[in-house]
């Protein structure tokens, strides 16, 4: 498969994913989050990775930026989770960009964008349910 398979907003929007995932810290929450039943609140989090909250918080920023995480308030905490969009549409882009695969997470001439995201949502709305 050629790199020009691939349209630029595509290569870009992958090229985000693992850039996030390019971190210790950020796989290690990804994994804690995909070993829980529900969503977990920042403190949790904090008290299963032992570092300090602002840490913690910046890299559950930086995942939920590229929408592999959701989140939702409740009462004054906030808790995060895994996107189940995430758990479905990301290994199918490892596999295009390693050839395992010979067509996008796309439907065939549609105007969705990876993940399923229609291509009028912006870059943050990619993987919110």
């Amino acid at each position: 498969m050629s790199e020009t398979s691939l349209d630029r907003e595509t290569v870009e929007e992958y090229a985000r994913w693992f850039r996030a995932l390019a971190d210790p810290t950020r796989i290690r929450i990804m994994r804690f989050l995909s070993s829980r039943p529900g969503p977990a609140p920042v403190g949790e989090i904090v008290a299963h990775l032992r570092l300090n909250q602002s840490t913690v918080s910046h890299h559950l920023k930086i995942l939920h930026d590229v929408r592999f995480l959701t989140r939702r308030r409740a009462g004054a905490s906030i808790r995060y989770a895994i996107n189940p969009r995430c758990i479905t549409e990301f290994p199918g882009a490892a596999d295009i960009l390693i050839g395992a695969s010979t067509h996008s997470c796309r439907e065939p001439e549609s105007s969705r964008s990876p993940l399923g995201a229609p291509s009028g949502r912006s870059q943050g709305d990619r993987f919110e349910q």
